[in-house]
């Protein structure tokens, strides 16, 4: 019988959008008909398929994988729930399908087989994995563990023993076409990650590639056990949120990517995440075949970070154009902001950058090095030793970055820099490396000659309120402009300067620059140089 609940509010609803006079009969067939399609609908959503009812067994001892994926398919004729039940529960890779909610209960672990073999002959299969499907949701308590550690061990034994091959394990360590992914969703449409806790991945914990609709919420990310264990990578995707995440991962922590095959990234916002790195925070690139647009960041904490905490960088061919980011406070980050336009594709295709703002801004740059003690640390420079590097923005000769504006900005340096380390001075500043085509990161030209903000082969440039600081002594001066068209510099405020140029101005046009704050014993401020 069909709740009189449901058929007094669905006459209500009925009332108000309809002034047609219907007899009562009809109206009660009408209402009875939405009601009893409403009733059928909630059930079937709620219908629940515990994988203990299709042969899985709980310990280390059995693998699950085909009991797990019974109960997808079952699930996935009419939609419904696939419950992981508290415990323990091993299995290899699972193939999610249209209208299922993969649900983990509190206290239940999905662990990753350890035996490479499990994940496929040739390329590793995703622990779970979803391709071209629509309308899934993995949700719950409960914990994704792919063991990757273990996985790492059985792959390198297979690849001594001549089982597996790989081209890059005996100079580097194995690729990444070797080793399973946590979450892998290609080609798929209205995506819901959410409340799980993700751990020990022995490649990226999650890919979503080629995907419209994604939502990744109140996430745990704890995967620190190999390389490339990158938090979050959104992959030609567009309209994606992530918000409320906690990540602390052994690459970059929430990366946006456009390589595999054309494609952009569009329409993605992020907010109100905590992430930990032995790479990057927030990162754009540095797979940038495609290009990036609209992407929005508010409210993130990022923390013992090796590299930086906002990387903006475009150098396969493709775009950045329209970012803006608002609300970061970094903490014992390697390097603040990181802005670069480079080419490192061989085609005769310049990649672009434009259109972007940053806000909102405080960072502590250590006179350390930030992630040390962590299970997997980043790699030491491979140039010389260098000094702390500054904020930087940072083209190519004949191909500038356009239309940044960084403002409410708050940086302190660890300090501590020394002549005897590297030294630049400010008539030799053609001499920093341009190394076009390296791969990006802050660290890329070696040292630089400024120790607060660094702005190289840029137009439209505007800091305003810009606030900078060093702990023990810096000799280098605070702001260097070199081949920039456009700059407007305003209320940028220096606590302390030993170098006699504050800013230095080279090859530059357009300077506008208002209300400048210098330490008092500072007379010199400003130095042209052609």
């Amino acid at each position: 019988m069909l709740p009189l609940k449901c058929i007094r509010n669905t006459a209500k609803a009925w009332e108000s959008y309809t002034s047609k006079p219907k007899s009562n009969f009809m109206r009660f067939l009408i209402l009875s008909f939405v009601c009893l399609s409403l009733n059928t609908l909630a059930n079937a959503q709620l219908k629940t398929f515990n994988i203990v009812d299709f042969g899985a067994k709980s310990g280390l001892g059995t693998l699950n994988t085909r009991a797990i994926q019974k109960a997808v398919d079952m699930a996935a004729k009419s939609g419904g729930r696939v419950m992981v039940p508290p415990g323990q529960f091993v299995s290899g890779p699972v193939e999610l399908k249209s209208g299922v909610e993969f649900y983990l209960a509190a206290g239940a672990e999905l662990l990753g087989s350890t035996n490479r073999m499990d994940y496929g002959p040739a390329a590793a299969q995703p622990l779970i994995s979803a391709n071209g499907q629509h309308h899934i949701t993995i949700n719950g308590k409960g914990t994704i563990n792919g063991r990757g550690s273990e996985v790492v061990k059985s792959l390198l034994q297979l690849l001594h023993a001549g089982t597996l091959h790989d081209e890059t394990w005996v100079a580097k360590r194995p690729s990444e076409y070797n080793r399973p992914r946590l979450i892998a969703f290609n080609n798929c449409e209205d995506i819901k990650v959410k409340n799980i806790n993700l751990k020990n991945s022995a490649g990226w914990v999650q890919d979503f590639a080629g995907c419209n609709k994604v939502i990744i919420d109140s996430i745990t990310v704890e995967s620190t056990e190999y390389w490339n264990n990158d938090g979050i990578d959104i992959v030609n995707s567009k309209n994606v949120n992530i918000s409320h995440c906690n990540i602390d991962a052994a690459d970059d922590g929430i990366c946006l990517k456009s390589e595999g095959r054309p494609g952009i990234c569009e329409n993605i916002y992020v907010n109100n995440c905590t992430i930990r790195s032995s790479a990057s925070g927030f990162k754009i690139g540095t797979g940038s075949y495609g290009g990036f647009r609209n992407i929005k960041v508010r409210n993130i904490t990022v923390f013992n970070t090796y590299r930086s905490a906002i990387a903006l960088e475009a150098v396969d061919g493709g775009f950045v154009d329209g970012v803006d980011i608002e609300g970061v406070n970094a903490k014992y980050t390697g390097n603040a902001i990181f802005i670069r336009l480079g080419h490192r594709n061989k085609s005769p295709q310049y990649s672009t950058v434009k259109n972007i703002r940053i806000a909102n801004l405080k960072a502590d740059i250590p006179n350390a090095k930030p992630d040390a003690g962590y299970p997997v640390e980043g790699p030491l420079p491979k140039t010389a030793p260098h000094n702390l590097l500054p904020a930087a923005i940072t083209g190519i000769p004949g191909h500038t970055i356009e239309n940044v504006v960084l403002e409410n900005i708050e940086i302190t340096y660890g300090g501590g820099a020394s002549k005897s380390v590297a030294h630049i001075a400010v008539d030799a500043l053609d001499t920093v490396n341009e190394n076009e085509s390296g791969y990006p990161e802050f660290s890329m030209f070696g040292e630089l000659p400024a120790w607060g903000v660094y702005v190289r082969h840029a137009s439209g440039i505007s800091l305003k309120n810009i606030k900078l600081n060093y702990q023990e002594s810096d000799f280098r001066p605070a702001v260097i402009f070199d081949d920039v068209h456009g700059i407007n510099l305003e209320e940028l405020d220096i606590k302390k300067a030993e170098n006699p140029n504050i800013i230095v101005l080279k090859k530059t046009d357009g300077v506008s620059i208002k209300n400048i704050k210098l330490p008092t014993n500072q007379k010199e401020a400003i130095k042209t140089l052609p």
